[in-house]
């Protein structure tokens, strides 16, 4: 049997068909990959056509922007938006490493200073105290050594009197006192005769005594003149003996306008004599010094003669900044100008004005032999820097020089939400040693808070986060 193959004629398909039919594979694969590949490409889908929140914050907002959308203090700058690149999240070991310490900013009035050089010295008249021999003699003995604190009223110095004119006066006013006694006798003697003896005889004894007692009391005025106190006179009239010795005590302080004179110890500065030295009268014995009140004594220039006036007349208080060398100069505030100089230096050309310096005692140590000394706050030579204030700015932001970082001809603070610090840029008005002026503009609020120390680490740190260099210098003022 013989086998046929029939062939059939398949007729040609159209150009039409042909391409429906490849559209309609193109549109399975692109199905079939989508299913398939979804997990990447749908985020990202979602995120670019979902509507933008309401809440987002932009990632540096001008001030219009600031406050056209409303200024809120409780926003959380960690939700959906928050820019990282310019905020630090720091752990509290981190705070503590670089002593990061914040406060709330407020609107206050901003005084502008200038500084100028001063040196504290002693004043005139008042601290400097010279004993002085008031009758001659021999020195028999020193109490005090150079250095020691003394208190008003303690023994200084012995001295054995050989003055001819005290020994003289002290012989008249004891010849007087006996004469007195013999007169008062006498007198008592006629008054207990009675009627026997005439008036007229007892009347001339009652002269004679009025006249001794005015002698007496005359002497008695001349001997405290010499130097003699009170109780060394009574001594003399009780034991009918000359005072043969003296001793020399530290001085009471004057009052010099107090109500009630200071209490606090002289300090010995220097010793003229030593034991068995002949002095005269009037001769120094020592020199005390009295460190409680000080002077600052600034130094100017002609044309700051106006700036310190108006200081004195507003009353303005000024500040002195002690030069000791230290990361953290000490700061003494509320000081007061007490005059300005009516005179110009005709070589340095400097005007002085002199600033009221209260002193005070920081140690007190006592030697074995029981002699004291006290060591003051401050002393005569050292130097400090006044500043003087010339100017008042009201209603600025004004935050330490460590609260603001400096990179390039940018200013920032950083601003505290939540546990994250964001970085602000700011407008410096005016910048010192200790303070900076902050524009207030909107950049940050009254009631924000911001970082009050530590803004260049904070700079530092964010920049290494970035994977920038790090500049050492950025934002640190010397």
């Amino acid at each position: 049997m013989t086998t046929k193959t029939i062939k059939r004629k398949i007729p040609a398909m159209s150009p039409v068909v042909a391409m429906r039919s490849a559209a309609i594979v193109a549109m399975g694969v692109i199905v079939v990959s989508a299913a398939v590949f979804r997990n990447q490409w749908l985020p990202k889908a979602n995120e670019l056509f979902a509507p933008r929140s309401a809440s987002a914050t932009p990632a540096d907002p001008g001030p219009a922007a600031t406050q056209a959308s409303g200024h809120d203090h409780d926003r959380d700058y960690g939700h959906e938006g928050h820019d990282e690149s310019h905020a630090l999240e720091l752990s509290a070991q981190a705070r503590k490493n670089i002593g990061l310490t914040t406060a709330v900013v407020e609107l206050q009035p901003y005084v502008r200073f200038v500084s100028m050089p001063a040196t504290v010295i002693g004043r005139p008249g008042r601290s400097y105290v010279e004993v002085t021999a008031l009758l001659g003699g021999r020195v028999t003995r020193v109490y005090p050594i150079e250095g020691e604190a003394v208190e008003p009223g303690q023994p200084l110095f012995d001295l054995r009197l050989t003055h001819e004119e005290l020994v003289k006066a002290q012989s008249e006013f004891l010849r007087s006192a006996e004469e007195l006694d013999v007169s008062l006798r006498e007198i008592k003697r006629l008054q207990s005769a009675g009627a026997a003896i005439a008036g007229k005889t007892l009347r001339q004894r009652e002269y004679e005594k009025q006249k001794l007692e005015a002698t007496l009391n005359a002497q008695q005025q001349s001997l405290l003149l010499h130097g003699l106190t009170q109780q060394q006179i009574n001594d003399i009239l009780q034991k009918r003996t000359l005072v043969q010795g003296l001793t020399v005590m530290t001085p009471e302080h004057p009052k010099n306008g107090y109500e009630v004179a200071p209490k606090q110890a002289f300090t010995v500065r220097s010793l003229h004599v030593k034991p068995g030295q002949y002095v005269e009268a009037g001769a120094p014995l020592c020199l005390l010094m009295d460190y409680g009140e000080l002077y600052l004594q600034g130094r100017a220039f002609e044309h700051d003669a106006d700036e310190l006036l108006q200081a004195d007349r507003e009353d303005w208080e000024l500040t002195a900044i002690v030069e000791d060398g230290g990361e953290q100069p000490q700061v003494i505030k509320g000081l007061k100008i007490v005059f300005v100089d009516n005179e110009v230096d005709p070589q340095s050309r400097a005007l002085y004005f002199y600033v009221g310096l209260s002193n005070h005692i920081v140690h007190e140590s006592r030697s074995d032999d029981g002699h004291r000394f006290l060591s003051w706050q401050y002393r005569p030579g050292q130097r400090m820097q006044l500043r003087v204030p010339v100017e008042e700015w009201p209603d600025r932001i004004v935050l330490p020089v460590d609260a603001v970082a400096q990179e390039g001809v940018e200013y920032y603070v950083f601003q505290q939400n939540g546990n994250h610090f964001d970085r602000v840029p700011v407008h410096v008005e005016y910048q010192d040693q200790f303070w900076t002026v902050i524009a207030n503009d909107g950049s940050i609020f009254p009631g924000d808070t911001v970082v009050m120390s530590g803004a260049h680490q904070l700079q530092m740190a964010l920049r290494n986060k970035a994977g920038g260099g790090v500049d050492p210098h950025a934002g640190h003022n010397h």
